[in-house]
């Protein structure tokens, strides 16, 4: 347990200081092509789980999950060219496996994950982007704010669930987490909420802080756990090795791209967004 604490440690003092400065005193444009990095290498991993043995297919994959980020990022006032991007990206996943055929057992996973993926990976990550770009001199703020729902969930699962977990969550899709851990990723949720609301972020009510850092703290632990539930069927320990510590990007940020769209869209309909 130490050795990986100290690990995680590690690894955060070294990502985390670059990527705070490139979203706070970087172009909004800088930051969305390190989006785009992070949805090539989650989206790769993800079709490395789904089409191991066919890296034509995966490519298709991780083109259309770059081409359905920067559409959703470029097009976000465009519904004509979103439905497009939509179109494409769906008939592509669908006609993919019928050009690379492969496994009959294993073909409707592989379509499926050609149609689902992009969206999944490619689309929500879009929506961390459209925040730092939309929310004006907000707009790192909110960013920031998502990852803490993301981060400060992880922290107090980690060790709620280390020092208090007894009675498992989900057992049969990830035997490591607990209930206390689950406990405890709301406590860090809403204390990245509190944090904001009171310090960093004022145009946010604390009314409406606590609410969405509470939910987004729990639909995130969802997405680890739809992350959990894509490796055990595949047979995977782990998405990849890019993050020490950490497993693999898509390990990293599975929380994350589903507390972006609780965000974004939040902070949408609330006005918070220009």
């Amino acid at each position: 347990m130490k050795s990986n604490l100290a690990i995680r440690l590690l690894t955060a003092a070294v990502v985390v200081p670059p990527l705070l400065g490139l979203l706070f005193k970087g172009p909004a444009w800088g930051f969305f092509a390190l989006v785009m990095v992070a949805t090539a290498v989650a989206a790769s991993e993800l079709f490395r789980m789904t089409h191991p043995d066919d890296a034509v297919a995966r490519g298709v994959g991780v083109l259309t999950s770059l081409g359905a980020c920067a559409a959703t990022y470029q097009f976000s006032n465009d519904p004509r060219a979103l439905l497009t991007m939509v179109a494409v990206v769906t008939v592509l996943g669908l006609l993919t496996p019928l050009w690379r055929l492969g496994d009959m057992q294993s073909a409707a996973l592989r379509t499926t994950a050609g149609v689902a993926g992009p969206f999944y990976i490619g689309s929500l990550l879009a929506m961390l982007a459209l925040l730092r770009r939309e929310g004006g001199d907000d707009g790192g703020k909110l960013v920031f704010m998502s990852l803490t729902f993301s981060w400060l969930a992880d922290t107090g699962g980690y060790f709620f669930g280390r020092f208090l977990g007894k009675t498992k969550l989900y057992e049969a899709v990830s035997p490591k987490k607990t209930r206390a851990g689950f406990v405890g990723a709301l406590v860090g949720a809403g204390a990245g909420a509190t944090l904001a609301s009171l310090w960093y972020l004022p145009a946010l009510p604390l009314s409406h802080a606590l609410p969405l850092g509470l939910f987004a703290g729990a639909a995130g632990q969802m997405g680890d756990l739809v992350e959990s539930l894509l490796k055990r069927s595949t047979g995977i320990k782990d998405s990849g090795g890019i993050v020490p510590g950490h497993g693999g990007m898509l390990d990293r940020i599975d929380a994350l791209i589903v507390v972006s769209p609780i965000v974004y869209l939040y902070a949408s309909y609330s006005g918070l967004l220009h």
